[in-house]
């Protein structure tokens, strides 16, 4: 059984934003772990029933993400997250969009700044992610496309990731 954890999403469209909080059952450093490590992105990071698979990782400033969501029938979704910059533990600021397999970014689709921070509360930590987009239009054009619910499917499937990573060892 998951616990009830704290989970706002709110859409701020005349400033074409997005702001996500999420609890997880998780310590900070771990919840910072599987955000920037790509073993541990693949396996939480997109809805179900899709998976993913990271193409090239350099988690670093100037650095990138390019990885794929990929459909049960094989159907790949490619994306590209461009780190601006990094402040361990902390947070992070990047650039995302939809790409294509080589990387390229995809002009005809929505890009948008990520602002993520991770912070202690209690033995949990507390992600806030604000989406900022650049113009309302790209805010609606991903919202229709199932933002919120994508999200949060993507976010329960590090809960249990995180319940796997930081069960105790059974011993007898």
């Amino acid at each position: 059984m998951k616990p009830d954890l704290p989970f706002d999403f709110d859409v701020d469209a005349p400033n074409a934003t997005m702001t996500i909080n999420r609890e997880f059952a998780g310590r900070r450093q771990m919840v910072w772990d599987c955000h920037t490590q790509s073993a541990l992105l693949n396996q939480w990071f997109a809805p179900r029933p899709l998976t993913t698979k990271t193409r090239s990782m350099e988690f670093r400033d100037g650095g990138h993400w390019h990885y794929a969501m990929i459909m049960p029938d094989g159907q790949e979704y490619w994306s590209r997250l461009d780190y601006v910059t990094i402040d361990p533990i902390d947070g992070y600021t990047a650039l995302d969009g939809f790409s294509d397999p080589t990387g390229a970014i995809n002009p005809d689709l929505p890009r948008a700044t990520w602002k993520v921070s991770f912070s202690e509360a209690g033995a949990h930590t507390v992600v806030r992610t604000i989406v900022t987009f650049a113009s309302t239009e790209d805010l609606e054009k991903v919202m229709a496309m199932g933002m919120k619910e994508g999200m949060t499917s993507t976010l329960e499937r590090l809960d249990d990731l995180l319940e796997i990573l930081t069960k105790p060892e059974m011993t007898s």
